[in-house]
């Protein structure tokens, strides 16, 4: 590119910044209804970059559209560095190792199977080139890996995972037959998969809400007592006629904390975050004994929601189907709290989205103290941030936030495609408008049409940004090749 190109460049970011009406205007046309991108005026920007100032957090941005198969990684100029192009759409998450490749989670199709959200059921690994090293499927119509993975310091992928258990199995479980909606349930589990390069892998580790359940309906089996005292596990139901969905965990996210060898899931149906330990065998992560913190498999620590435990009403939940809790990485302030995208469904006083920060009340040896019969703390957030964009751009599904080394926190308002950075103090600082639909690229002044549940054509999952020092990006050329959109 030549300097006066450059210059253009710059000159558009800074109008846009400005909120500028230089033929390069920096207001968001709503989208409108319909299946295909609706052209906007030429001098409004609908997509791409609106807006950077001073302040925003350096580095490169991992942008997965959740309708289409390229994946791209972007500069604070909203240009693309790098792209991998996968013959399958996001399935949901992407994330970019320590040595440059990209690990995406891909959805296949199986017939008679499908959770009715977030469908994967395959992982992929590409290099730094786009050349595809490492491919997996794990779908039947029994079974099926759903909506987040995450990378392994040993080379291996956590992987969420939905398996069907019949009316007849739920009934062996104790459950009442009488409240479930669907006659089946997808409980959630989570497998640990060693890559077999090129193609295939092994499970070598896992783990299942399936064996941490508790019930009250039915004395003669082995897992009936009282919810109330056993906050380590799981109940299907605390009360009368209420119905159980077949996705009725419904995770969605899953992190790792490898100084704790514990993982964190959000769990939609719950409206909670659990925190299991990552530090047993596959055969104690099955019981109640046994792992780093003598547990097995049971829960350490929950928290959103402490009325599916009994230990509360409704008025004491603070999480309300919230999507990417993660620990915030070490570097970052608030590292080893939780962060979490609160999509506020169904939220008291009015629906809107936020993003939370979690401080848990967690031991020196990674244990959590509880008190029985009272809710595990705490009972007020560290942080969160709403302002005007979480009414704007309230999104009840997907989406997520990302902590940012300068304190920052990447918003991703995932139905809406929509992307903003904000400071500690609710300033926004960059903001982005993925320009990638179902369809591909959208031109400069479209607006992304909607699917059949009112989301945006261009709809994200969640980001990531990896700072400049990231190990990935160590002599990696991250010269610009220009803005996505057309």
């Amino acid at each position: 590119m030549t300097g006066r190109g450059r210059s253009r460049e710059r000159s558009a970011a800074l109008c846009v910044a400005m909120g500028l009406l230089l033929g390069c205007g920096g207001s968001i046309t709503q989208p409108e209804t319909g299946s295909t991108p609706q052209t906007g005026t030429t001098t409004n920007r609908t997509i791409g970059l609106l807006l950077s100032r001073s302040g925003a957090s350096a580095g490169y941005t991992l942008l997965a559209p959740k309708h289409y198969g390229t994946t791209y990684l972007l500069n604070l100029e909203g240009h693309a560095v790098r792209t991998w192009k996968s013959a399958y759409p996001p399935g949901q998450s992407a994330y970019l190792l320590p040595n440059g490749n990209l690990l995406r989670a891909a959805m296949i199709q199986v017939q008679g199977g499908g959770t009715g959200g977030g469908e994967g059921g395959r992982i992929e690994q590409y290099d730094w080139e786009g050349n595809l090293v490492w491919e997996y499927d794990h779908a039947t119509s029994d079974y099926q890996l759903h909506h987040d993975i995450t990378p392994l310091p040993n080379g291996n992928v956590l992987a969420l995972k939905v398996e069907r258990k019949s009316l007849a199995d739920c009934v062996a479980m104790g459950i009442d037959p009488s409240l479930l909606k669907d006659g089946y349930l997808l409980p959630d589990s989570v497998v640990e998969v060693e890559p077999v390069r090129p193609r295939g892998g092994r499970i070598v580790w896992e783990w299942h809400v399936w064996d941490h359940m508790v019930q009250s309906f039915d004395r003669t089996k082995r897992n009936y007592a009282d919810p109330r005292l056993h906050p380590e596990l799981v109940a299907p139901a605390l009360s009368g006629g209420a119905q159980i969905p077949a996705f009725w965990n419904h995770m969605n996210s899953i992190a790792y904390n490898a100084a704790l060898d514990q993982i964190v899931l959000s769990v939609r149906g719950n409206s909670e975050l659990w925190v299991i330990d990552h530090g047993t065998t596959t055969a104690e992560a099955a019981g109640h004994a046994g792992g780093r913190y003598g547990r097995g498999g049971d829960l350490l620590y929950r928290w959103g929601n402490p009325s599916t435990y009994a230990a509360g009403a409704s008025s004491s939940q603070m999480l309300f189907q919230q999507h990417d809790v993660q620990w915030i990485d070490d570097g970052s302030p608030g590292a080893g709290h939780f962060l979490a995208f609160n999509n506020g469904l169904s939220r008291p006083g009015g629906q809107y989205s936020s993003a939370d920060e979690i401080v848990p009340p967690v031991n020196p040896d990674g244990s959590y103290p509880f008190t029985p019969g009272q809710a595990f703390g705490p009972t007020q957030l560290a942080w969160t941030y709403a302002g005007t964009h979480g009414t704007q751009y309230y999104s009840e599904a997907i989406s997520g936030a990302h902590r940012l080394p300068n304190g920052n926190t990447l918003m991703c308002y995932g139905t809406h495609g929509v992307l903003v950075e904000v400071t500690s103090a609710g300033e926004a600082v960059w903001q982005y408008v993925n320009p990638v639909t179902n369809e591909g690229p959208m031109a400069q002044g479209q607006t992304s049409g909607k699917d059949t549940r009112g989301h945006n054509w261009n709809a994200v999952f969640k980001v990531r940004r990896y700072s400049p020092n990231y190990e990935g990006l160590s002599g990696r050329d991250l010269t610009s090749l220009g803005p996505i959109e057309r």
